[in-house]
């Protein structure tokens, strides 16, 4: 391979209506000024493999999986993942192999913990009551009924995952004047010092933490990690968190909690998506449901498409990419 490869082909694996809110004007221009760009089409023969002859492949959610291993017969070396979790799609041997893979998954991060943050308030002020009250059942007393609410400020908030999102929450929760304590093993003491919270072990966290949220990718250390046990030691009235993944506790642990109150919990995703209508979830009052949507912004889809080009860009005339994924660090990807 050389450091600029002559008349690339980009194929964008992506459905019309995805390409349409990842890709502005000048975004689509640039792609189209860095090679030949062509589109796959859901069930049309031959796709298949014009995806592993591309020299630049874009996929996005609903790209399906590629091969376990890269064959002599490919062109393709450089995949960019225009959204965060790849591991479903693109598996490490390929990387073993010599692709290069790269994602959008920074650019998603301040549309996550904004979410997050709109949980973390809406929870502490009983939003989600007060407005089922007045909206629903018309009662302006019972809209009252929750009490004095808690602000941030002052709030000890525990964050489990230093990840992108979960370091753009600190941020944000910081700046409104929460105290922030961290679990991840991965974190660096100086980052921690440099964040402005404290290091802080996993049990521990959950015990003096009112509020807790969820920024952890799932690995084999951390599938499991919450299960009935763990989230008995949150405090009473504790509130929980997550825009990461269900995967991260034992749902039914978490479920029998929540049915008798002493916890409440705002949450972006699920075992099993779209959420089913026989899930006791949806008709427990202290729970705030939303259906995977904390990273679906318009500005952040914008900014993933721009990430897109920039990393792309970066390939094909071989300059450094700023988010490459690794082989090394495959296995703790959110």
């Amino acid at each position: 391979m050389t450091d600029e490869i002559p008349e690339p082909a980009i194929v964008l694996d992506l459905a019309p209506s995805l390409e349409e809110s990842l890709f502005d004007a000048e975004s689509l221009a640039r792609l189209e000024a860095l090679g030949t760009v062509t589109r796959t089409t859901p069930g049309i023969d031959g796709d298949a493999e014009r995806r592993l002859q591309a020299d630049v492949l874009v996929t996005g959610w609903g790209s399906a999986p590629l091969p376990a291993r890269r064959a002599d017969t490919w062109r393709l070396w450089f995949i960019a993942h225009s959204a965060g979790t790849v591991r479903h799609l693109v598996p490490k041997s390929l990387l073993s192999d010599g692709i290069r893979l790269t994602h959008a998954s920074a650019a998603m991060a301040r549309s996550v913990a904004e979410t997050a943050l709109w949980f973390t308030i809406g929870q502490l002020r009983s939003m989600h009551i007060v407005e089922q009250a007045m909206r629903q059942q018309h009662d302006w007393e019972l809209a009252r009924s929750p009490g004095l609410g808690r602000t941030v400020a002052g709030t000890r908030i525990g964050v489990i995952g230093a990840s992108r999102v979960g370091r753009v929450y600190i941020e944000l929760v910081r700046a409104l004047g929460a105290t922030v304590v961290v679990h991840d093993p991965y974190l660096p003491d100086e980052e921690a010092r440099q964040l402005g919270v404290l290091a802080t072990p996993l049990e521990t966290l959950l015990r003096t933490c009112p509020v807790v949220a969820l920024h952890a990718p799932v690995t084999d250390e951390t599938r499991g990690m919450l299960g009935a046990e763990r989230l008995a030691m949150i405090p009473d009235g504790g509130i929980l968190v997550n825009t990461a993944r269900s995967a991260l506790y034992d749902t039914d642990a978490l479920t029998a909690e929540l049915r008798q109150g002493r916890l409440s919990a705002s949450l972006d995703v699920f075992d099993d998506e779209p959420l089913p209508a026989d899930s006791e979830l949806w008709d427990l009052p202290n729970v705030v449901l939303t259906p995977h949507i904390a990273g679906a912004t318009q500005q952040g889809y914008k900014l993933q498409g721009r990430t897109v080009v920039d990393e792309t860009e970066a390939y094909l005339q071989g300059r450094p990419l700023a988010h490459e994924i690794h082989a090394s660090a495959y296995d703790r990807l959110a």
